[in-house]
């Protein structure tokens, strides 16, 4: 049986990456780029760490500001209006998953006009053209939307998050630069710390998890593990460009092999209560991973991870042992983070559970999970998690 891995071309890391990004722009012969963030961060002066090496180097560029925290729809439509009256031929997206999302969105609408009703794109995608070429300067260690072929974008109207899969999306340069990173509010940098931490280890124990993306998805685990509190809590310098590594490994290994649950269920908090996705995510890891750890193979799984994060005697405990371990190691870190939310600290309602968990038994995450799961279960997983 043949494993496909896609991954974007190149990709440079380290403190000041960014002034990297003329020499390429001029290399492969670009002469427009239209930037493409969001208004906090071109408020906060980061935006502007990248518009000031393309104005010393004399390059061209109009912003789009308008990003919102959960892209919408009308974001990806009013971005390729934009982009078209620009004249731009290359999209330079700054900031964290919504904008280089909202990236990704206009650059499959501008080589594929038949899908601008954006809906279309949800899933997995048949475009027929490679996207408008997307060079990503993420701002945060979480989504690596830099590396994956996967976006999302909230249609506001159905109140449902599309995951669109679609290796047509894939920017062509990626630039993980620390210094971009390191402007991060403490809770941004907590809640997209544990984004990343959810990629990881639920692309290590998906259905499709190979050789490959094990590697990948452990040594993610093992440098979040490591680095995500002196990141959060200490602004310490390294940590957090092994923060911004560790995200980006992981992206190399979910957008291969897919994810789980956990994301089901973010998705949904996110689309109806518009709750940041790295939060989502981080409350409801430890419920599904404890409901995860019910097979044994993933128990096992589970097992291999703790062996490899400082827990060399998980090898002699038994699975419960090793799931309440686990468990239990997940939320001491993302309680030293200052992530301690429940699901009904971020707007849920009870008698949303039915309508959330109908949304998540069709979100494109579930079927990789490796417990199957029914309604019935989303709904108890929701209460477990209230």
């Amino acid at each position: 049986m043949s494993v496909k891995f896609v991954l974007n071309e190149t990709s440079y890391f380290g403190k000041g990456a960014r002034e990297e990004l003329p020499g390429e722009i001029q290399k492969r012969g670009f002469h427009k780029v239209l930037v493409v963030t969001d208004k906090a961060l071109a408020e906060c002066g980061v935006t502007s760490r990248v518009t000031e090496v393309l104005d010393k180097a004399g390059i061209a560029y109009e912003v789009y500001s308008d990003v919102k925290p959960n892209p919408t729809i009308k974001n990806v439509t009013d971005g390729v209006e934009v982009c078209k009256n620009s004249g731009a031929d290359v999209i330079v997206a700054v900031g964290g998953g919504s904008s280089i999302d909202t990236a990704k969105g206009i650059s499959i609408v501008m080589t594929n006009p038949d899908r601008a009703d954006i809906v279309s794109l949800n899933g997995l995608s048949n475009t027929v053209n490679r996207g408008m070429p997307i060079i990503a300067l993420p701002t945060t260690s979480g989504t690596a939307a830099e590396v994956t072929i996967n976006y999302v974008i909230t249609d506001e109207e159905r109140e449902v998050k599309m995951v669109c899969v679609d290796p047509n999306d894939i920017p062509i340069l990626a630039i993980v630069d620390s210094d971009l990173m390191a402007s991060m509010p403490k809770s941004i940098a907590a809640s997209t710390g544990m984004d990343a931490l959810t990629h990881a280890v639920e692309g290590y124990i998906t259905k499709a998890h190979n050789t490959m993306s094990d590697m990948f998805h452990m040594e993610a685990i093992k440098l979040i593990f490591k680095y995500l509190s002196s990141a959060v809590n200490e602004k310490d310098e390294n940590a957090i460009e092994m923060m911004g590594l560790a995200q980006y490994i992981a992206g190399m290994g979910f957008s291969n092999v897919g994810l789980g649950i956990v994301h089901s269920m973010a998705h949904q908090l996110g689309a109806v209560y518009d709750t940041p996705h790295g939060i989502a995510n981080a409350i409801l890891l430890p419920t599904v991973m404890r409901f995860n750890g019910q097979d044994s193979a993933t128990a096992q799984r589970f097992r291999e991870i703790l062996m490899n994060i400082g827990r060399p005697d998980a090898e002699h405990l038994n699975d419960q042992d090793v799931i309440n371990t686990f468990v239990w190691m997940i939320s001491e870190l993302s309680k030293s983070v200052g992530i301690t939310q429940t699901v009904k600290d971020v707007g849920a309602k009870e008698e949303d559970f039915d309508m959330l968990a109908e949304k998540a038994m069709q979100d494109p995450c579930k079927p990789g999970n490796p417990r199957d799961v029914s309604k019935e279960d989303f709904i108890n997983l929701y209460r477990q998690a209230f």
